[in-house]
C-alpha cells in the first residue's frame, strides 16, 4: 500500500470537476423524465456514496431505495401537509412566490432514494467533542451522490419539505436511524445554467467576499 503511486490530475480533469460542480442542479418534478435509471448508473451514484469522507471512518449511512409506486404517494403525503404548514408561514409577495414554486418530485422521478444516518452505541472517534460530525459524514455522501448523478446527465432533487418520523413509518426504518436526506432521480428535460430560486428571484447568489472573513469575526 505504502508504495503505490498517489494519483495527481491534470488541469483538464479540474476544469471537468469545476463544471459538475458549477452546473450542479436541485431538478423538480416538472422537469423528470419517466424513463427509468439504468442499474450500472445508479450502481455508480452509490459507489460514490460509498466513497464520501466520514468521521472516524464510521460510514453512518444506509440507502433505501425506493421504485414502488404506492410508497412515492406515501411519502408525497407527507409533503403535502407539511406543505400546507410551510405556506402558512411566508407572508404577502413571498408566499405567493412560495405557491407557484414546484417543490418536489417524488412521484415524477422513477427512483427515489431515503439516506439515513445511523449512530453507533460506542464512542466513534472524532465525534466525541462534535456528534452532529456522524450527520455531517452522511450529508457529504448525499453531495457525492448529487455530483456523481450531474456527471451522469441524471437531475437530482432533495426533498426537505417532509415529517421525517412519518417517513421513517413508512419505510419501516428503525427507530435509532434519523432521515437525513430523501432524494428524487431521474433523467431531466432540462438543467438549469442557474440555481432555479436564483432565476425566479427567491434570493440572490452571495459573492465569496460577503462570506469570507479573514483570520476571524470583528465584531462592532
Amino acid at each position: 500500500m505504502e508504495n503505490e503511486t498517489q494519483r495527481f490530475f491534470n488541469e483538464e480533469e479540474q476544469q471537468i470537476l469545476e463544471e459538475i460542480l458549477l452546473h450542479r442542479r436541485d431538478v423538480r418534478g416538472n422537469h423528470f423524465k419517466k424513463d427509468p435509471i439504468v442499474e450500472e448508473d445508479v450502481d455508480r451514484i452509490l459507489q460514490a456514496a460509498l466513497a464520501a469522507p466520514s468521521v472516524g471512518f464510521s460510514q453512518p449511512w444506509e440507502f433505501v431505495i425506493i421504485y414502488d409506486e404506492k410508497i412515492k404517494e406515501a411519502i408525497r403525503g407527507s409533503f403535502q401537509e407539511e406543505n400546507e404548514k410551510a405556506i402558512a408561514q411566508f407572508s404577502d409577495e413571498k408566499q405567493q412566490k412560495y405557491i407557484r414554486l414546484k417543490l418536489e418530485g417524488i412521484t415524477e422521478s422513477p427512483l427515489n432514494i431515503a439516506v439515513f444516518y445511523k449512530p453507533k452505541k460506542e464512542p466513534v472517534l472524532g465525534q466525541t467533542s462534535m456528534p452532529n460530525m456522524g450527520k455531517y459524514s452522511v450529508v457529504c455522501a448525499i453531495q457525492n451522490m448529487w455530483l456523481m448523478a450531474r456527471s451522469l446527465n441524471i437531475g437530482m432533487g432533495w426533498v426537505s419539505i417532509l415529517d421525517p418520523e412519518k417517513v421513517k413509518d413508512i419505510l419501516n426504518a428503525p427507530n435509532e436511524n434519523q432521515l437525513i436526506g430523501y432524494l428524487c432521480f431521474g433523467y431531466t428535460d432540462k438543467f438549469y445554467n442557474k440555481p432555479e430560486l436564483e432565476i425566479k428571484k427567491w434570493d440572490y447568489k452571495k459573492l465569496q467576499h460577503e462570506v469570507v472573513i479573514q483570520e476571524k469575526y470583528n465584531n462592532q
